[in-house]
């Protein structure tokens, strides 16, 4: 399988120069192959291919007094462009025709300049290389020096240099790996993903939610409140915009480095994980979408799976529409919907005390079948013993037993 690997660059001003320099030119070939097509589309004609469209304006507008700066970059970042831009069409058709699945997308727009987030990509044609002294040496931009936090697996075969709205750079390596299965037996468990616990296995542990969006909210007001006192399009603006993007930049970091370790213990500890299949989307229009959105189970899950695949575990998605907490795991008593303030309930049935988390949890894993027992969902044992359906004693279907009703005149 593939993964991707992302590492910290540092390039010297004149790197980024370059670098922006690429980026724009980029842009252009991707916004002039947008406006390409659309003008085919609008005069009723065929749109044109891949080849047509890189000659027209890669290889003859470098020709041309308007395009000739094109030749300062790599060939190849412009390739790319044209190859993302065709991509975005195939997935704009793919939408509406119900081949891809998921929400509807609209049609590829123009790239702007005042986009925060700029990327180019280098494939194996490009011949870019890691040096001996650990750089990445890029075509027409030079060494530019990499934190590496590890060592990659294989040679990879691209790769993509990241800009992102707080002036970070990353490059992104697309590597090929191999599953590493990990060896020995483990239990198999069941998670209910929350707000107030992050996660809750079958087991009976409760994973605290960090809320790093919540904590820094005023840092976030502060930061933003700073933006807005500075005119437009001034100097002073644009540094307390990149300010602000970098405390939003550290809460994602904080929440996805917590993602990964959490998600890392999980496959490790357990053999099979099943989780249920929020609708994400849907909560993040109501009134809990801030926290929804500070949870981030979207990204949690996602790394689970892909860990999964590569360790030879497996995760399993149940149906949103599961009864889990309306269920006792105990007896399976079905008995209705509760409201989010009731943590514990008794079953009416066989009178076990049950955890509202723990038990939904049980019955995420008994949903996706897997080996678990329901002595995690238990908060205590039931205050007496129950009567056996043979024994004599009062139950709901006896009249006799219920209080007479107070006749009314």
């Amino acid at each position: 399988m593939q993964l991707r690997y992302s590492f910290r660059l540092y390039p010297t001003q004149g790197q980024q120069a370059l670098l922006a320099r690429a980026f724009g030119c980029a842009r252009v070939v991707y916004n002039d192959a947008v406006r390409a097509r659309n003008a085919a589309h609008e005069a009723g004609e065929k749109a044109p291919s891949a080849g047509e469209l890189s000659k027209r304006l890669i290889t003859d507008a470098k020709n041309t007094p308007e395009r000739a700066w094109l030749s300062e970059v790599s060939t190849v970042v412009l390739q790319q462009a044209l190859r993302d831009c065709d991509q975005a069409f195939r997935n704009f058709f793919d939408s509406l025709s119900g081949k891809r699945a998921g929400r509807k997308m609209g049609a590829p727009r123009f790239k702007t300049r005042r986009d925060r987030r700029q990327a180019i990509r280098f494939t194996a044609n490009a011949r870019w290389s890691i040096t001996p002294g650990g750089r990445l040496r890029l075509p027409k931009i030079g060494d530019i020096p990499v934190t590496w936090s590890r060592t990659l697996p294989s040679k990879p075969s691209s790769v993509t240099v990241i800009r992102d709205a707080s002036g970070r750079y990353f490059a992104s390596f697309v590597v090929d790996t191999r599953p590493e299965p990990i060896s020995g037996s483990a239990p198999e468990v069941g998670i209910d993903l929350g707000l107030k616990h992050f996660a809750v296995t079958s087991d009976g542990r409760k994973i605290t939610s960090p809320r790093f969006l919540r904590k820094a909210e005023k840092k976030l007001k502060r930061a933003q409140r700073a933006v807005s006192r500075k005119e437009k399009g001034s100097a002073n603006r644009e540094k307390e915009r990149t300010k602000l993007a970098r405390a939003h930049a550290r809460v994602a970091d904080a929440r996805r480095e917590f993602h990964h370790q959490l998600s890392t213990q999980l496959i490790r500890e357990n053999q099979a994980i099943a989780v249920e299949n929020l609708a994400v989307n849907g909560l993040a229009r109501t009134m809990l979408a801030k926290s929804v959105h500070d949870a981030g189970w979207s990204g949690f899950v996602a790394m689970l799976e892909y860990k999964a695949a590569l360790h030879g575990r497996q995760v399993i998605r149940i149906g949103r529409f599961e009864p889990t907490s309306q269920t006792c795991s105990a007896c399976g008593t079905k008995d209705g919907p509760k409201p989010l303030h009731v943590r514990t309930w008794q079953c009416g049935s066989c009178g076990v005390w049950l955890d509202r988390d723990i038990n939904a949890a049980v019955n995420v894993a008994k949903a996706a079948g897997l080996a678990v027992t329901a002595c995690g969902a238990q908060v205590r044992p039931p205050t007496q013993v129950g009567a056996q359906r043979g024994e004599a004693g009062t139950h709901r279907g006896d009249l006799s037993a219920r209080r007479p009703r107070r006749q009314t005149q």
